[in-house]
């Protein structure tokens, strides 16, 4: 599916600057930007439940 973003001239010339940088097409990289947005809750959701599990080892092995 295609999405269309406006962007400012300020924004599309950074977006091609790091493209360039990256070597890869600003489209490429707009992309992988927003997957990558996608999966960030999943991403915070996993880091919080591993601080968790952690901090709580101790009293779970006790438990167990």
């Amino acid at each position: 599916m295609k999405v269309a973003v406006e962007l400012s001239e300020a924004q599309l010339e950074k977006l091609q600057q790091e493209a360039g940088r990256l070597g890869v097409l600003p489209e490429q990289l707009a992309g992988a930007a927003v997957s990558d947005l996608l999966r960030a809750p999943d991403r915070e959701f996993r880091r919080i439940v591993d601080h968790i599990l952690r901090k709580n080892e101790e009293l779970y092995r006790r438990l167990s």
